[in-house]
């Protein structure tokens, strides 16, 4: 596969500039694990499909549901074993209010279930996760379902500030008089809404959507526009293979929609795409000389995953075979205009913790985000002054190969529905290592916000 072009030069680039340091060299707040075994036994996720410019087929719990019914019934225990339910969700709909306890009725998981959401932006699915580990290993929990689900076509359009501000005078408007002067006040921009993801993939406090923060953080470490393309280019390729070769075989459970069309695949995958027709792509968030767009980002979509965790007890209990222990998470935050670079400050942190070398891990999930957010991450790990000041590293951290990250693909090509993305990010990279044969890996991801999460798994 094509290989991005050496960073070199990007690890020259100089932190000065990089308004993190302070923040990321705050005590650890997390505790490490040292409680009882914590393992993932199975899970599935649905197909992740692209977002059309109209709601999909699909709402949150939908997916959840879709998902959830085939996993829940292939285990051999009942579904009313599990001793909660936890879901991430960021763009909640009005119709499903806590969607975790929504899906876990429509699952069938009975009256009694308690079931909860969660959201951390990008890493709820991962924080779902983060929840059910540390409850099972404090002993307080044996079995939890753990999950993720997003439809961000289903994303709400939102009348502006002045638009609503008029709709509530008029509404209290009472004498005849009255409302004909707030009828004069209409204007016909007032109809026009705003998506509610373009105001949530905003950062309030800095205001810079997601994509200007890729900007800045490839500017700040030398990304080029074709190191990015080129990673998104394998992004692309990767997941084709995974998906021709059958890897992803259990992984995905197709869905089937209201109206009975089937939805078997991840439809983002563009294997015709080539480095010429990226190369034609303009800039979408800083136009006209900004190097991240549409076909190097990742992609507006809908999708659910779910996983079970399970104690040795319980395991033992229901006689279920592991594909892989949780060893430990970690969050950390930062800056929100840099919120791309958070995981290198989790993910060295787990590491640190448990003295552990770069070549200790065999298999890393990043989100891709932005081929950007990646690129500049990997440029981090190999930026001396960065690992010392920001990581407090002796040394560089070093090189990730690109054999070991993302090898099926990422968010570019797949597609990133933000409550869920965390959630399959740890199911795959159970399914990796268990299939390339190798002991450890990390999942891990950037949240908007500035804020990053990641989670260290061992293939038992």
């Amino acid at each position: 596969m094509a290989q991005p072009p050496n960073s070199a030069a990007a690890t020259k680039a100089p932190t000065a500039g990089v308004p993190v340091a302070d923040e990321s060299r705050s005590p650890n707040r997390t505790a490490a694990s040292s409680g009882r075994p914590v393992y993932l036994v199975d899970g599935a996720r649905t197909p992740f499909l692209r977002a059309r410019h109209k709601p999909g087929p699909f709402t949150p719990v939908d997916l959840a549901v879709q998902c959830g019914r085939p996993l829940l019934l292939r285990q051999p225990f009942s579904r009313n074993e599990f001793d909660v339910v936890i879901l991430g969700c960021v763009n909640v709909i009005a119709d499903e209010m806590n969607p975790a306890r929504v899906a876990a009725l429509r699952l069938g998981m009975g009256a009694a279930m308690t079931a909860f959401t969660v959201q951390i932006n990008c890493g709820s699915g991962m924080q779902s996760i983060d929840i059910a580990f540390r409850a099972i290993e404090a002993g307080s929990a044996d079995l939890i379902l753990a999950g993720g689900t997003e439809a961000l076509s289903h994303a709400p359009l939102v009348l502006r500030q002045h638009a609503v501000e008029w709709f509530g005078g008029f509404t209290t408007a009472k004498t005849p008089w009255e409302k004909a002067t707030a009828l004069a006040g209409l204007r016909p921009e007032m109809a026009r809404p705003v998506v509610g993801l373009e105001r949530g993939l905003t950062d309030p406090i800095t205001d810079l959507n997601m994509g200007q923060t890729a900007e800045v953080i490839g500017h700040l470490f030398g990304i080029t526009r074709e190191a990015a393309d080129t990673y998104a280019l394998e992004s692309h390729q990767r997941l084709e293979r995974a998906q021709n070769e059958g890897f992803l075989a259990g992984e995905v459970i197709p869905a089937i929609s209201r109206n009975g069309m089937l939805y078997d695949h991840d439809d983002g995958v563009r294997p015709d795409t080539s480095m010429d027709k990226l190369a034609k792509l303009q800039a979408v968030f800083e136009k006209p000389y900004g190097n991240v767009t549409a076909g190097n980002s990742s992609q507006v979509t809908d999708g659910a995953c779910w996983v079970v965790l399970a104690s040795e007890d319980a395991m033992n209990r229901h006689k279920l075979a592991p594909l892989a222990r949780i060893v430990d998470s970690e969050w950390s935050a930062l800056d929100p205009s840099i919120m791309g670079l958070a995981p290198t400050l989790c993910s060295t942190e787990i590491m640190k913790r448990r003295k552990l070398s770069r070549d200790d891990i065999d298999l890393w999930e990043l989100n891709e985000a932005f081929a950007a957010q990646v690129l500049a991450c990997l440029a981090a790990w190999e930026n001396e002054e960065y690992c010392r000041d920001v990581l407090g590293l002796d040394g560089i951290f070093g090189r990730i190969e690109r054999v070991r990250l993302n090898v099926d693909g990422g968010a570019i090509s797949l597609g990133h529905p933000v409550g869920t993305s965390g959630n399959r990010l740890v199911l795959h990279l159970a399914n990796a290592m268990r299939r390339l044969g190798v002991k450890r890996g990390i999942a891990t991801e950037c949240i908007g916000g500035g804020q990053g999460g990641a989670m260290l798994l061992e293939v038992v």
